[in-house]
Order: structure tokens, then sequence, then C-alpha cells
């Protein structure tokens, strides 16, 4: 059965060769490894060979057994620096994307960057990713510099994504209330996952779910605690009114129909009630490769171990994927 890994990260070289030269607030150093070290307000990433060398990751896939990999770009993203500066880092990255995917055909699909300070810069890139580069979408940040996703400025990035059908992956970054989130990890540990579950739950109640049904939405990390709090959205729905304005049925609707889980949460327990939830034709196999809390061995382990049909099975390893880039 064919593995498809939807979630997982990949800087280009020519990304990182990029940022100093382009003026980006970004800045590198190198660790004891040898390893790139990208550092940002708050955070920074070491860019470990799989990171940014395409060809040991290459090596990685075949050792592990995974035929694809759908990559991404992650944190900090491009918006976190000037509009100007954002537009010609996406244009890069997505340059550099569609070079991979020229070169490995199917084994890579990259879901374009988008400078997502510039609305109509985003827009844009958007059409150039998906209809020159053959991208199938784009990877959006859960919010953009402190703004949900939900604000009418990028609903026109939107519209073109509709017309499409295109798939648009919600990764977490910084969340509202990061200045508690300092110690122990705890940004990326609870706070990534917090706001991924803001972020859909705006998208649902804005009504822009519903006013952009073609729309092919991914949510990383299991949906954050969709899953879990999915039910109490649909009692804010019933209970107060200011909640149906836009929607004209539970948000649990939308997030059954318009929304994909990938499996970014090894644990059992939390697989199962995804499934239970959203169905298992909504799950999307994801490892976070290759940051230190991603792993392709343990997201083999955890799918191989769920007690579900041969079909159910395949269709989260590959055929659920394969369904939806379709």
């Amino acid at each position: 059965m064919p593995i498809v890994d939807f979630h997982n990260h990949y800087y280009p070289p020519e990304y990182l060769d990029a940022l100093a030269p382009s003026g980006s607030s970004l800045h590198i150093t190198i660790d004891a490894d040898g390893n790139p070290v990208v550092h940002y307000p708050g955070d920074y990433n070491v860019m470990v060979p799989g990171h940014r060398d395409i060809a040991y990751r290459k090596s990685v896939l075949d050792e592990q057994g995974v035929d694809t990999q759908v990559i991404s770009l992650t944190t900090p993203g491009t918006h976190v620096d000037p509009p100007k500066i954002a537009a010609k880092l996406a244009a890069i990255t997505n340059d550099a994307f569609a070079k991979v995917r020229a070169e490995y055909g199917t084994r890579f699909i990259p879901l374009a960057t988008l400078p997502l300070n510039d609305p109509a810069a985003s827009v844009k890139e958007f059409q150039r990713a998906t209809a020159e580069l053959g991208m199938p979408g784009a990877m959006l940040f859960s919010n953009v510099n402190g703004t949900g996703l939900d604000d009418q400025q990028f609903w026109p990035l939107y519209e073109a994504a509709n017309d499409r059908g295109a798939v648009m992956m919600i990764h977490p970054t910084y969340p509202l209330g990061v200045e508690a989130m300092r110690e122990y990890w705890l940004m990326p540990l609870n706070g990534f996952l917090f706001d991924t579950t803001l972020a859909a739950s705006k998208l649902v109640f804005s009504g822009v779910c519903k006013r952009y049904p073609r729309i092919k939405w991914v949510l990383g990390h299991l949906g954050g605690t969709i899953p879990y709090l999915a039910e109490r959205l649909d009692r804010g729905w019933r209970a107060f009114p200011d909640c149906r304005v836009h929607i004209d049925e539970p948000p649990t609707a939308y997030l059954k129909r318009h929304f994909w889980y990938d499996t970014v949460n090894f644990a059992q327990g939390p697989l199962k009630l995804a499934i239970e939830f959203a169905g298992a034709d909504r799950i999307l196999a994801g490892s976070d490769y290759p940051h230190k809390i991603g792993s392709i061995p343990l997201m083999l382990e955890a799918l191989n171990a769920l007690p579900i049909t041969p079909d159910a099975k395949a269709g989260i390893l590959g055929g659920n994927a394969a369904s939806l880039l379709a």
C-alpha cells in the first residue's frame, strides 16, 4: 500500500541562502554539528540534514518505506518580514519547491509558501504557484502576525483557492498569549495545538467554510483539540445567537465536511477519537519529519497499531491523501 506523509517540513537551500541578502530579520548561526540554525523572535530551528538536503531526505524515505511526502515550509514563515521581503522569499521558496518536484516527480509534492502579511501579493503568488508551478494548494499559518485567518483581508485568497478547489493546510505558529509559554517548550507543545483549534473555529463560525465550500482544509497535529472540543462548539452554536449569524448548521457539520486531519499525534486514544469524530477517510498520515518531536517510525507504528479495517488503514496511510490531491 502506498504511504503518503502529509505533514513534514523542508527548508530549501535557496531559501536559507536568500535570508541575509534579502534583508530578512531572520539570521543564521551554525551549531557544533555544522547545522544552520535559523533564529527568529522568541524561537529558533536547527536545520538538520533532513530539513535542507533533499537527496538525504529521499534516502530516509527509501529506508522507511514512505512513497511520497507533501512538503511545506514551516515557522517562522515569510510573513514575519516586511511585505516586499516576504514576497521575494516566498517566490524563491516556491521556485525551489518546483525544482524538487521536477527532479523527483511525485516523490515530493509541495504546498506553496505565501507572503501572508500582504494579502494581494499572496493571491498573486498563490495563482502563480498553482497555475504555473502546478502545486495543489498552499500552507497557511494559524494566525498572521496576530491576525486571524477569518479576517476579511484574506477572503480574496480564499476566493482564488475556492475557484481551484485547492488544498489549504493550516500549520500553527506563535499563539496569542505566547508570553505564558516561554518555559518548557510550551509554545509548540501546548500553544500550537490551541492556535490551530482557534483558527479552525474562527473559519467555521465566521462563515468562511460555508462561503468557500470547495477549499479542502487540512489541520495539522490531528486538528489541535478540535476532535475533543467539537461538541462544545455545537453547544455554543445552539446557545448563543452570535454563533449562528454566519452559519446555518452546527460547527461539526463543517468540521466533518470541509476538513481533513493529519496524524501528528502518535497516541492511540487521540487517533481513535479523531477517526470516530471525522471518519477514517478524513485522516491523513503525518510525521512532522524532521523536527525533533517528529518521527516517521512513530507515525508508522501508531497507524499500523490502529484497530481498524485494512481498507481504512490503507486510506489513512496514503489513499486519503491521494484522493485529496487528485
